[in-house]
């Protein structure tokens, strides 16, 4: 990645603000552009302003980290931090990145960066489009090349607004297709979705804790809409009884 992502800060709290500003100086491809005391100053600035990462705090007075997500048109990537772990599952209905609570250690802001790079080096490379679905796999066109992915090889896809990421167990893919259209092409005996954002491959979970999935060091929430599917469909039949 040539240039640094741009970034801005939004947080009611000084000190919260502070330690954000000192966080994101430790990682040299994170440059941070302004920081707000509320999003309608943040939501004024993005609309003569390119970012591309917010750092968002949740409960703010006026215009909260939600609403604000939800009136956000650009397609800029969020990260929410919050001492409020509660809202985890609704802010990742609405395509965050990640969701760190307060107080934030080094580790886990720089697993959420990293995530956030990885996005936005996918987004700057040629896009890739599906251009057939068999039985046992798909075909992406990536570059003029028909790229060949197996469906065992696809370990989950993520969505972000009007793209979706295809990681299997060598590379990723982007594409321009949201996860309810890529969800209809696939075996629904091996792909399973479990929030708005996310599609994964049932053949590579190892747990499931209460709205907690786990696909080895992958962790994803499991959405109320989805539930009780998921555990009727892909988790009672195969449980072992007493």
């Amino acid at each position: 990645m040539t240039k640094p992502l741009r970034c801005i800060v939004v947080d009611d709290e000084p000190l919260a603000r502070k330690g954000m500003e000192l966080l994101i100086a430790e990682l040299s491809y994170l440059e941070l552009e302004e920081e707000f005391s509320n999003g309608i100053e943040a939501m004024d600035y993005l609309k003569s302003n390119e970012i591309d990462l917010i750092f968002l705090d949740i409960e703010m007075p006026g215009l909260n980290g939600l609403d604000f997500l939800k009136s956000l048109k650009q397609k800029t990537q969020v990260i929410l931090c919050t001492a409020y772990p509660q809202f985890a599952l609704e802010a990742f209905e609405l395509d965050v990145i990640d969701y760190l609570v307060k107080p934030i250690a080094f580790n886990r802001f720089y697993k959420a960066a990293e995530k956030a790079k990885e996005f936005h080096e996918l987004f700057q490379s040629p896009q890739q489009t599906i251009d057939n679905i068999t039985d046992q796999f798909i075909f992406i066109r990536s570059e003029r090349k028909l790229v060949k992915l197996f469906f065992k090889d696809i370990k989950y896809i993520k969505g972000l607004k009007d793209y979706v990421m295809i990681y299997t167990t060598k590379d990723k893919y982007i594409t321009a297709m949201n996860v309810k259209t890529i969800h209809k092409q696939l075996p629904d005996s091996t792909f399973a979705r479990v929030n708005k954002s996310v599609v994964i491959n049932v053949d590579y979970l190892t747990s499931v804790d209460h709205d907690l999935i786990l696909l080895s060091e992958d962790e994803f929430t499991l959405g109320n809409t989805y539930k009780d599917y998921f555990l009727k469909t892909y988790i009672k039949d195969k449980l072992l009884k007493r």
